[in-house]
C-alpha cells in the first residue's frame, strides 16, 4: 500500500486562506475608524459620553486585531522565502507593524484608563484627552503606512 505524505506549513489557516490575510482587514478598517473616533471623543463637547465605552471597546477589538495580524504575519514570514524586492518590502511591513503594535497597544490602554476616569476634571482629564489624542493619530499613521507596505507586497508584480 503506498504511504501518503502529509505535509503541513506552520501558518494557521482559515477555508484555506493564511490567517494573516483575513485578519489583516479587522484591523486595518477597525483601527482608522476607532482612531478617529478617540480623536472624537478626546475633544470636549456633546459627543464626548456617548463615544466613551465604545472607543474604550473598540479600541480594545484593534489591540487584538494588531497583535493577531503582527504575530501571523509572523508565522506567514517563517513558512514562506521573499527575496530580492520582496524581502525588502517586508522589511519595511516589519518594522511599520512593529512600531504598530506597541503604539496600539498604549492607545488601547489610554483609551480604557480614559474612559475609565470619564468623570474626572482638570488636570488628569487633559492630560488623557491629550495622550489619546496623540497615540490616535500615531496609530492611524502607522495603520496607514503599514498597511501600504503590506498591500505593496500583495500586489507585487501586479501591473494596473
Amino acid at each position: 500500500m503506498p504511504r501518503t505524505e502529509v505535509v503541513q506549513d506552520s501558518t494557521m489557516e482559515i477555508n484555506g486562506l493564511p490567517l494573516h490575510a483575513l485578519v489583516v482587514h479587522a484591523a486595518v478598517v477597525l483601527t482608522p475608524l476607532t482612531a478617529v473616533a478617540a480623536v472624537v471623543y478626546a475633544v470636549p463637547g456633546r459627543w464626548r459620553d456617548g463615544l466613551r465605552w465604545p472607543v474604550a471597546v473598540a479600541a480594545v477589538v484593534v489591540v487584538l486585531a494588531v497583535w493577531t495580524a503582527y504575530l501571523s504575519g509572523e508565522q506567514l514570514e517563517e513558512a514562506n522565502q521573499y527575496g530580492g524586492p520582496l524581502a525588502e518590502l517586508l522589511e519595511t511591513h516589519e518594522s511599520r507593524a512593529n512600531i504598530l503594535r506597541w503604539a496600539t497597544t498604549a492607545f488601547g490602554a489610554v483609551a480604557v484608563l480614559a474612559a475609565a476616569l470619564h468623570r474626572r476634571r482638570g488636570v488628569a482629564q487633559v492630560v488623557l484627552a491629550i495622550a489619546l489624542a496623540a497615540l490616535a493619530v500615531l496609530t492611524l499613521v502607522y495603520a496607514v503606512l503599514t498597511g501600504d507596505a503590506g498591500a505593496q507586497i500583495a500586489w507585487y508584480g501586479i501591473s494596473g
